[in-house]
């Protein structure tokens, strides 16, 4: 855009396959410089993206049809009010297909087109996403807080992204660990951060509110009561779904995923052979 407005699943391609670990992660309060993008839900064929959508100008995601590392990009561009496009890996044979093409750098997605560039590496992705759409603090002090905090809302939500992939019993087990360390050791952080601001930094939005309020989404589907003790995270919470860009994300027929599923697992088992 000509102005510049203001992440459950596992994705195991972002280390090495054999080590089979899980890696499968305003502009409403700046209406002067929204961008005149919406989302989309668009599910591309492969090969269709890498010319059109170079030529509209709009991001192109690769992945699977689930949350995974993806979702955290989605909501960065979603509450950006940036148009984008998604090509979901059904089969193996598109897996390496892209592959073979040199699409991945290190043969991992998620990947995202934009710019003329493929763009891998989740944090690099969002990391671009936030700077180019001002969401990532006005100088290097912001920026390292708000990279604090959102490290922070990715080591709870990659537990969240472990879960579907363990056995009952494990993942029974890996519940019970993140709804004490987001009562015991997260949360309050957040709580404390919201004591004299709106935000989390600088006084305006950024990325790590986006990822705070997708980790307490997250949080609220598993544990409904997980805010009780922590006042001023609901009323971040209720600030952020006030947001038009949010608020349009959270409607039906959103590019915004559901929690993972039996499906969504065995289709990433089998384009990745695990």
């Amino acid at each position: 855009p000509a102005n510049k407005p203001p992440s459950a699943a596992l994705h195991w391609e972002e280390t090495q396959l054999s080590s089979l670990i899980y890696t499968v992660n305003c502009v409403a309060f700046y209406p002067e410089k929204r961008c005149s993008h919406s989302c989309l839900n668009t599910d591309l064929k492969l090969g269709e993206t890498t010319e059109s959508s170079s030529m509209a100008g709009k991001p192109t995601l690769y992945y699977f049809d689930g949350r995974g590392k993806m979702e955290s990009i989605r909501w960065l561009l979603a509450v950006a009010g940036v148009e984008f496009q998604e090509v979901h890996f059904k089969s193996r044979e598109q897996y390496e297909k892209m592959l073979h093409d040199g699409a991945l750098m290190f043969q991992q997605v998620p990947m995202v087109e934009m710019d003329g560039m493929k763009l891998v590496q989740s944090k690099a992705i969002m990391n671009y996403i936030s700077a180019k759409y001002n969401l990532y603090g006005k100088d290097l002090k912001e920026r390292v807080m708000i990279d604090m905090y959102a490290e922070g809302l990715r080591d709870l939500m990659e537990m969240f992204m472990r879960a579907p992939f363990q056995s009952p019993e494990e993942q029974q087990s890996t519940l019970k660990t993140i709804e004490s360390k987001a009562t015991d050791r997260y949360l309050p952080v957040y709580e404390k951060a919201l004591a004299s601001s709106d935000y989390l930094v600088g006084n305006q939005l950024s990325c790590a509110d986006v990822h705070l309020f997708e980790c307490i989404l997250m949080l609220e589907e598993k544990f409904p009561s997980v805010l009780s003790n922590f006042p001023r995270l609901q009323a971040f919470q209720k600030r952020m779904r006030a947001v038009p860009a949010i608020h349009k994300f959270l409607q039906p027929g959103s590019q915004r995923k559901s929690p993972p599923d039996e499906a969504y697992v065995k289709n990433v088992k089998e384009v990745l052979r695990f």
